[in-house]
C-alpha cells in the first residue's frame, strides 16, 4: 500500500453479507468467495486498498475460518483479517457470514454493499 497522502481517496468501510448453504468447508468457501468477488467488482476496488476484513459467523457456522479462505483469493495475502462469531439471536439467519472491510476508497464514488443469498433481506437498501 502507498502511504503517501491522497486527498481524493479516504478511509471507508463497506458492510457486506452471505449464508452458506451449510456447515461444510466447501460451502463455506464457496459463499467466501462470492461474498469477496462482490466486495471487490461491485466496488471496483485493488488489493492493496483493502486494509483490512472482518468476518462474523453465526454459531452453526465452525467448518473452516473465512479468512482462511478470503487470504487465498484475489490476492489478499497482506490484507489483515480477524475471524469472530457473531452474537447470538434466537431468530438470526442460518449459516450466515458478514463481513467489514475498511479500505482506501475514492471521495467521489459510492460505496456499494453486497448483501447476498440469504442475507439480502438482512439490508435490502443495499441489495
Amino acid at each position: 500500500m502507498d502511504n503517501s497522502f491522497n486527498p481524493k481517496i479516504k478511509l471507508s468501510v463497506i458492510r457486506g453479507a452471505t449464508t452458506s448453504n451449510g456447515n461444510t468447508k466447501e460451502d463455506i468457501t464457496s459463499a467466501v468467495n462470492e461474498l469477496v468477488k462482490e466486495l471487490i467488482s461491485r466496488n471496483n476496488l485493488e488489493p492493496n486498498n483493502i486494509l483490512s476484513i472482518i468476518f462474523t459467523v453465526t454459531k452453526d457456522l465452525n467448518a473452516c475460518f473465512p479468512a482462511s479462505v478470503a487470504r487465498k483469493c484475489y490476492g489478499l495475502d497482506q490484507v489483515a483479517f480477524l475471524d469472530c462469531q457473531q452474537m447470538f439471536m434466537p431468530d438470526d439467519i442460518k449459516f450466515c457470514i458478514r463481513l467489514m472491510a475498511q479500505v482506501n476508497y475514492p471521495l467521489n464514488r459510492k460505496l456499494n454493499h453486497p448483501y447476498l443469498r440469504g442475507a439480502s433481506n438482512l439490508r435490502p437498501d443495499r441489495c
